[in-house]
Protein backbone atom coordinates (compact mmCIF):
# COMPACT_ATOMS: atom_id res chain seq x y z
CA UNK A 1 0.00 0.00 0.00
CA UNK A 2 1.07 3.46 -0.60
CA UNK A 3 -1.00 5.53 1.77
CA UNK A 4 -2.67 4.13 4.91
CA UNK A 5 -5.84 6.53 6.22
CA UNK A 6 -5.80 5.75 10.18
CA UNK A 7 -9.62 7.36 11.37
CA UNK A 8 -10.13 6.92 14.98
CA UNK A 9 -13.69 7.78 16.27
CA UNK A 10 -12.64 9.45 19.81
CA UNK A 11 -14.63 7.55 22.64
CA UNK A 12 -16.78 4.92 19.93
CA UNK A 13 -16.31 1.74 22.26
CA UNK A 14 -18.51 -0.97 21.61
CA UNK A 15 -18.88 -2.71 24.86
CA UNK A 16 -17.58 -3.06 28.03
CA UNK A 17 -13.96 -5.12 28.61
CA UNK A 18 -13.85 -7.71 30.98
CA UNK A 19 -12.06 -6.00 33.66
CA UNK A 20 -14.22 -2.67 33.09
CA UNK A 21 -15.61 -3.66 36.80
CA UNK A 22 -12.19 -2.58 37.81
CA UNK A 23 -12.68 1.00 36.35
CA UNK A 24 -16.20 1.37 37.51
CA UNK A 25 -16.99 0.72 34.17
CA UNK A 26 -19.37 -2.64 34.28
CA UNK A 27 -21.98 -3.10 31.38
CA UNK A 28 -21.31 -0.22 29.86
CA UNK A 29 -21.54 -0.04 25.37
CA UNK A 30 -21.28 3.50 23.77
CA UNK A 31 -22.26 2.61 20.24
CA UNK A 32 -25.42 1.02 21.67
CA UNK A 33 -25.90 4.14 23.64
CA UNK A 34 -25.66 5.68 20.55
CA UNK A 35 -27.91 3.48 18.83
CA UNK A 36 -31.08 5.22 21.04
CA UNK A 37 -30.74 8.16 18.36
CA UNK A 38 -34.07 7.66 16.50
CA UNK A 39 -32.65 7.75 12.96
CA UNK A 40 -29.73 5.44 14.01
CA UNK A 41 -28.52 3.64 10.46
CA UNK A 42 -25.05 3.07 9.66
CA UNK A 43 -25.22 1.75 6.22
CA UNK A 44 -21.44 2.14 5.36
CA UNK A 45 -19.92 1.51 8.19
CA UNK A 46 -22.01 -1.84 8.30
CA UNK A 47 -20.79 -2.35 4.98
CA UNK A 48 -17.38 -2.49 6.34
CA UNK A 49 -17.97 -5.35 8.97
CA UNK A 50 -19.30 -3.36 11.81
CA UNK A 51 -22.56 -5.01 12.26
CA UNK A 52 -20.61 -8.58 12.10
CA UNK A 53 -18.41 -7.91 15.03
CA UNK A 54 -19.05 -9.69 18.21
CA UNK A 55 -20.80 -8.59 20.86
CA UNK A 56 -22.29 -5.33 18.29
CA UNK A 57 -26.22 -5.62 18.09
CA UNK A 58 -27.51 -2.63 17.31
CA UNK A 59 -25.68 -2.02 13.39
CA UNK A 60 -27.69 -3.45 10.89
CA UNK A 61 -26.78 -3.64 7.27
CA UNK A 62 -24.67 -5.57 4.24
CA UNK A 63 -21.27 -6.28 4.21
CA UNK A 64 -19.61 -5.53 1.26
CA UNK A 65 -16.48 -8.26 1.71
CA UNK A 66 -13.92 -5.89 1.24
CA UNK A 67 -12.78 -5.40 5.04
CA UNK A 68 -11.00 -6.96 8.04
CA UNK A 69 -13.39 -6.69 10.88
CA UNK A 70 -12.90 -7.48 14.65
CA UNK A 71 -12.28 -5.48 18.05
CA UNK A 72 -9.80 -5.01 19.96
CA UNK A 73 -8.77 -5.07 23.86
CA UNK A 74 -7.15 -2.70 25.33
CA UNK A 75 -4.14 -3.64 27.40
CA UNK A 76 -2.46 -0.59 28.91
CA UNK A 77 -4.06 0.45 32.64
CA UNK A 78 -6.19 3.29 31.61
CA UNK A 79 -8.84 3.96 29.68
CA UNK A 80 -7.73 8.03 28.25
CA UNK A 81 -7.13 9.93 25.26
CA UNK A 82 -3.41 9.04 25.92
CA UNK A 83 -2.97 5.53 26.56
CA UNK A 84 -5.49 4.38 24.26
CA UNK A 85 -3.51 6.18 21.09
CA UNK A 86 0.05 5.40 22.14
CA UNK A 87 -1.59 1.65 22.20
CA UNK A 88 -2.89 1.91 18.93
CA UNK A 89 0.47 3.28 17.76
CA UNK A 90 2.61 0.17 19.12
CA UNK A 91 3.09 1.10 22.61
CA UNK A 92 1.54 -0.30 25.72
CA UNK A 93 1.42 1.65 29.41
CA UNK A 94 1.84 -0.49 31.51
CA UNK A 95 1.49 1.29 34.61
CA UNK A 96 -1.75 3.75 34.56
CA UNK A 97 -0.61 7.56 34.07
CA UNK A 98 -1.64 9.93 37.46
CA UNK A 99 -5.09 10.66 38.36
CA UNK A 100 -5.94 13.07 40.82
CA UNK A 101 -9.83 12.68 42.07
CA UNK A 102 -9.11 14.61 45.14
CA UNK A 103 -7.74 17.37 43.63
CA UNK A 104 -3.60 18.06 43.11
CA UNK A 105 -1.11 18.21 46.16
CA UNK A 106 -1.35 21.78 47.82
CA UNK A 107 2.45 22.99 47.57
CA UNK A 108 1.59 21.67 43.66
CA UNK A 109 -1.09 24.39 43.25
CA UNK A 110 1.51 26.48 45.11
CA UNK A 111 4.50 26.32 43.12
CA UNK A 112 2.27 26.20 40.24
CA UNK A 113 0.47 29.41 41.30
CA UNK A 114 3.58 31.45 42.40
CA UNK A 115 5.63 30.65 38.75
CA UNK A 116 2.46 31.83 36.71
CA UNK A 117 1.80 35.20 39.27
CA UNK A 118 -1.75 34.09 39.89
CA UNK A 119 -4.08 32.51 41.89
CA UNK A 120 -5.60 28.96 41.68
CA UNK A 121 -9.61 28.36 41.85
CA UNK A 122 -11.09 25.19 42.67
CA UNK A 123 -8.34 22.10 42.41
CA UNK A 124 -11.37 19.61 42.12
CA UNK A 125 -12.67 16.66 39.97
CA UNK A 126 -15.16 18.71 37.31
CA UNK A 127 -17.09 18.92 34.58
CA UNK A 128 -15.36 21.60 31.98
CA UNK A 129 -19.00 23.17 31.36
CA UNK A 130 -20.12 22.95 34.81
CA UNK A 131 -16.47 24.64 36.19
CA UNK A 132 -16.85 26.99 34.03
CA UNK A 133 -20.34 27.39 35.19
CA UNK A 134 -19.23 27.41 39.14
CA UNK A 135 -16.00 29.62 38.92
CA UNK A 136 -16.32 31.48 36.04
CA UNK A 137 -17.57 34.75 37.94
CA UNK A 138 -14.90 34.61 40.53
CA UNK A 139 -12.72 33.75 38.06
CA UNK A 140 -13.53 36.95 36.17
CA UNK A 141 -13.56 39.19 39.72
CA UNK A 142 -9.98 38.29 40.75
CA UNK A 143 -7.86 36.72 37.94
CA UNK A 144 -7.04 33.96 39.15
CA UNK A 145 -7.10 30.73 36.88
CA UNK A 146 -9.65 27.46 37.05
CA UNK A 147 -7.87 24.03 37.36
CA UNK A 148 -9.55 21.18 37.40
CA UNK A 149 -8.90 17.44 36.66
CA UNK A 150 -11.58 14.48 36.14
CA UNK A 151 -10.76 10.72 36.04
CA UNK A 152 -8.27 10.94 33.27
CA UNK A 153 -4.90 11.81 33.96
CA UNK A 154 -5.23 15.82 33.03
CA UNK A 155 -4.14 19.28 34.37
CA UNK A 156 -6.88 21.60 33.13
CA UNK A 157 -6.40 24.82 33.11
CA UNK A 158 -9.78 27.29 32.13
CA UNK A 159 -9.71 31.21 31.61
CA UNK A 160 -11.93 33.49 30.38
CA UNK A 161 -9.98 35.01 27.23
CA UNK A 162 -10.97 38.55 28.20
CA UNK A 163 -9.10 38.09 31.59
CA UNK A 164 -6.11 35.72 30.51
CA UNK A 165 -5.15 35.91 26.59
CA UNK A 166 -4.92 32.71 24.87
CA UNK A 167 -1.35 33.26 24.26
CA UNK A 168 -1.01 34.05 28.20
CA UNK A 169 -2.99 30.83 28.57
CA UNK A 170 -0.72 28.92 26.51
CA UNK A 171 2.40 29.54 28.45
CA UNK A 172 1.06 28.85 31.48
CA UNK A 173 0.06 25.84 30.21
CA UNK A 174 3.51 25.19 29.12
CA UNK A 175 4.64 25.84 32.64
CA UNK A 176 2.53 24.05 34.06
CA UNK A 177 3.29 20.95 31.73
CA UNK A 178 7.62 21.42 32.38
CA UNK A 179 6.27 21.45 35.85
CA UNK A 180 4.11 17.86 35.70
CA UNK A 181 7.28 15.79 35.70
CA UNK A 182 7.97 12.03 38.10
CA UNK A 183 5.48 11.18 39.74
CA UNK A 184 3.19 14.08 38.60
CA UNK A 185 3.89 13.15 34.90
CA UNK A 186 -0.25 13.58 33.65
CA UNK A 187 -1.14 12.70 30.11
CA UNK A 188 -2.02 16.12 29.06
CA UNK A 189 -2.04 19.56 29.88
CA UNK A 190 -5.24 21.40 28.51
CA UNK A 191 -5.51 24.74 27.98
CA UNK A 192 -9.49 25.32 28.24
CA UNK A 193 -10.46 29.04 26.89
CA UNK A 194 -14.11 30.37 27.63
CA UNK A 195 -15.97 33.41 26.56
CA UNK A 196 -18.97 35.61 26.86
CA UNK A 197 -20.90 36.30 30.02
CA UNK A 198 -22.48 33.82 32.31
CA UNK A 199 -23.57 31.42 31.48
CA UNK A 200 -20.14 30.84 29.53
CA UNK A 201 -19.00 29.09 26.99
CA UNK A 202 -16.12 27.24 25.66
CA UNK A 203 -14.44 28.73 22.82
CA UNK A 204 -11.85 26.98 20.07
CA UNK A 205 -8.94 27.83 21.51
CA UNK A 206 -8.39 24.23 23.89
CA UNK A 207 -4.92 22.95 23.02
CA UNK A 208 -3.32 20.11 24.32
CA UNK A 209 0.30 19.57 25.50
CA UNK A 210 0.39 15.96 26.18
CA UNK A 211 3.33 13.82 27.86
CA UNK A 212 5.91 12.64 24.98
CA UNK A 213 5.62 8.93 24.63
CA UNK A 214 7.52 6.76 26.76
CA UNK A 215 8.78 4.47 24.35
CA UNK A 216 9.16 4.30 20.49
CA UNK A 217 5.76 4.30 18.27
CA UNK A 218 4.78 3.52 14.67
CA UNK A 219 4.68 7.30 14.07
CA UNK A 220 8.51 7.36 14.91
CA UNK A 221 9.33 4.03 12.51
CA UNK A 222 7.50 5.43 9.66
CA UNK A 223 8.74 8.74 9.78
CA UNK A 224 12.42 7.41 10.43
CA UNK A 225 11.49 5.29 7.01
CA UNK A 226 11.20 8.63 4.76
CA UNK A 227 7.27 8.19 4.93
CA UNK A 228 4.92 10.69 5.62
CA UNK A 229 3.15 10.75 8.82
CA UNK A 230 0.21 13.37 8.72
CA UNK A 231 -1.73 14.57 11.79
CA UNK A 232 -5.14 15.68 11.72
CA UNK A 233 -7.21 17.30 14.65
CA UNK A 234 -4.94 16.45 18.03
CA UNK A 235 -3.02 14.11 16.69
CA UNK A 236 -0.02 16.22 16.86
CA UNK A 237 -0.44 16.88 20.53
CA UNK A 238 -1.49 13.41 21.56
CA UNK A 239 2.09 12.33 20.54
CA UNK A 240 3.80 15.89 21.67
CA UNK A 241 4.69 16.53 18.05
CA UNK A 242 7.05 13.44 17.91
CA UNK A 243 6.75 11.24 14.72
CA UNK A 244 4.70 13.83 12.53
CA UNK A 245 5.99 15.22 9.57
CA UNK A 246 2.80 17.23 9.08
CA UNK A 247 0.18 18.89 11.01
CA UNK A 248 -3.48 20.14 10.52
CA UNK A 249 -4.71 20.88 13.99
CA UNK A 250 -8.47 20.83 12.83
CA UNK A 251 -11.06 21.37 15.33
CA UNK A 252 -14.21 19.49 15.29
CA UNK A 253 -15.73 16.36 13.47
CA UNK A 254 -16.94 18.68 10.35
CA UNK A 255 -13.50 20.47 9.98
CA UNK A 256 -11.22 17.18 10.33
CA UNK A 257 -13.57 15.10 7.92
CA UNK A 258 -13.14 17.78 5.38
CA UNK A 259 -9.22 17.80 5.55
CA UNK A 260 -8.99 14.29 5.00
CA UNK A 261 -10.98 14.27 2.45
CA UNK A 262 -8.60 17.14 0.66
CA UNK A 263 -5.78 14.83 1.90
CA UNK A 264 -7.24 12.13 -0.07
CA UNK A 265 -7.30 14.26 -3.48
CA UNK A 266 -3.21 14.82 -2.54
CA UNK A 267 -0.46 12.61 -3.45
CA UNK A 268 1.82 11.37 -0.25
CA UNK A 269 3.39 8.04 0.87
CA UNK A 270 2.60 6.76 4.41
CA UNK A 271 0.00 7.83 7.11
CA UNK A 272 -2.51 10.30 7.39
CA UNK A 273 -3.75 10.10 11.08
CA UNK A 274 -7.02 11.13 11.80
CA UNK A 275 -9.18 11.73 15.09
CA UNK A 276 -12.39 12.71 15.42
CA UNK A 277 -13.24 14.36 18.95
CA UNK A 278 -16.28 15.31 18.99
CA UNK A 279 -17.99 11.96 19.55
CA UNK A 280 -15.97 12.15 23.16
CA UNK A 281 -15.91 15.85 23.95
CA UNK A 282 -19.03 17.19 22.92
CA UNK A 283 -21.56 13.89 23.13
CA UNK A 284 -20.08 11.29 25.22
CA UNK A 285 -18.78 13.74 28.15
CA UNK A 286 -22.32 15.12 27.45
CA UNK A 287 -24.20 12.28 27.87
CA UNK A 288 -26.16 12.67 25.26
CA UNK A 289 -27.21 9.75 23.62
CA UNK A 290 -29.35 11.51 20.83
CA UNK A 291 -26.57 13.64 20.10
CA UNK A 292 -23.78 11.06 19.65
CA UNK A 293 -25.78 8.81 17.52
CA UNK A 294 -26.59 11.51 15.23
CA UNK A 295 -22.81 12.36 15.06
CA UNK A 296 -22.07 8.75 14.15
CA UNK A 297 -25.03 8.50 11.33
CA UNK A 298 -23.13 11.90 10.05
CA UNK A 299 -19.72 10.19 9.94
CA UNK A 300 -20.82 7.67 8.56
CA UNK A 301 -22.72 9.42 5.97
CA UNK A 302 -19.11 11.49 4.75
CA UNK A 303 -17.54 8.11 4.86
CA UNK A 304 -19.86 7.23 1.61
CA UNK A 305 -18.34 9.64 -0.22
CA UNK A 306 -14.87 8.82 1.27
CA UNK A 307 -14.66 5.19 0.29
CA UNK A 308 -15.25 5.84 -3.34
CA UNK A 309 -12.12 8.64 -3.36
CA UNK A 310 -9.77 5.54 -2.91
CA UNK A 311 -7.59 3.81 -4.83
CA UNK A 312 -5.93 0.70 -5.43
CA UNK A 313 -3.12 1.51 -3.32
CA UNK A 314 -5.30 3.23 -0.25
CA UNK A 315 -6.08 1.41 2.89
CA UNK A 316 -8.61 2.59 5.45
CA UNK A 317 -8.52 1.90 9.31
CA UNK A 318 -10.87 2.68 11.44
CA UNK A 319 -11.29 2.37 15.20
CA UNK A 320 -11.52 4.28 18.28
CA UNK A 321 -9.42 4.86 21.24
CA UNK A 322 -11.74 4.13 24.47
CA UNK A 323 -15.12 4.55 25.57
CA UNK A 324 -17.37 7.10 26.70
CA UNK A 325 -20.71 5.86 27.12
CA UNK A 326 -23.54 8.29 26.55
CA UNK A 327 -26.04 6.20 28.38
CA UNK A 328 -24.30 5.70 31.64
CA UNK A 329 -25.27 8.12 34.75
CA UNK A 330 -23.24 6.50 37.11
CA UNK A 331 -19.88 9.28 35.89
CA UNK A 332 -19.37 11.65 32.94
CA UNK A 333 -15.82 10.00 32.64
CA UNK A 334 -14.42 7.82 30.09
CA UNK A 335 -15.35 4.30 29.71
CA UNK A 336 -13.27 0.78 29.45
CA UNK A 337 -14.36 -1.12 26.76
CA UNK A 338 -13.45 -3.12 23.46
CA UNK A 339 -13.06 -0.88 20.50
CA UNK A 340 -14.09 -1.93 16.81
CA UNK A 341 -11.29 -2.87 14.24
CA UNK A 342 -12.32 -2.14 10.49
CA UNK A 343 -9.94 -2.01 7.49
CA UNK A 344 -10.95 -1.27 3.86
CA UNK A 345 -9.22 -1.87 0.75
CA UNK A 346 -11.37 -2.31 -2.50
CA UNK A 347 -9.34 -5.51 -3.47
CA UNK A 348 -8.78 -7.45 0.23
CA UNK A 349 -10.99 -10.82 0.62
CA UNK A 350 -12.21 -9.58 4.09
CA UNK A 351 -12.13 -11.60 7.30
CA UNK A 352 -13.36 -11.47 10.83
CA UNK A 353 -9.98 -10.67 12.80
CA UNK A 354 -12.08 -12.03 16.19
CA UNK A 355 -10.90 -10.40 19.25
CA UNK A 356 -7.51 -9.07 19.90
CA UNK A 357 -5.54 -8.58 22.99
CA UNK A 358 -4.25 -5.19 22.67
CA UNK A 359 -4.59 -1.77 20.29
CA UNK A 360 -1.00 -2.54 18.98
CA UNK A 361 -2.39 -5.00 16.47
CA UNK A 362 -3.20 -1.62 14.83
CA UNK A 363 0.29 -0.57 14.62
CA UNK A 364 1.62 -4.10 13.10
CA UNK A 365 -1.05 -3.57 10.72
CA UNK A 366 -0.20 -0.12 9.43
CA UNK A 367 3.41 -1.25 9.26
CA UNK A 368 2.62 -4.28 7.53
CA UNK A 369 0.66 -2.33 4.77
CA UNK A 370 3.12 -0.14 4.56
CA UNK A 371 5.27 -2.41 4.20
CA UNK A 372 8.17 -1.36 6.49
CA UNK A 373 7.98 -4.14 8.79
Amino acid sequence: MKRVFLIVLDSVGIGALPDAAEFGDAGTNTLLSASRYEEFDLPNLASLGLGLIEGVTCVKGEYDGHSDYGRMAEMSRGKDTTVGHWELAGLVSERALPTYPNGFPEELIAEFSRRIGRGVLCNKTYSGTEVIRDYGEEHIRTGKVIVYTSADSVFQIAAHEDVVPLEELYDICITARKMLTGEHAVGRVIARPFIGEHPFIRSAGRHDYSLEPTGTTVLDRLKDAGLDVIGVGKISDIFAGRGITESFPDKGNDACMARTMELCDRDFHGLCFVNLVDFDMVYGHRRDSEGYGKAICEFDSWLGKFLPKLGDDDALIITADHGCDPGYTESTDHTREYVPYLCYNKNLNGQNIGTKPSFTFVADEVLRLLETE
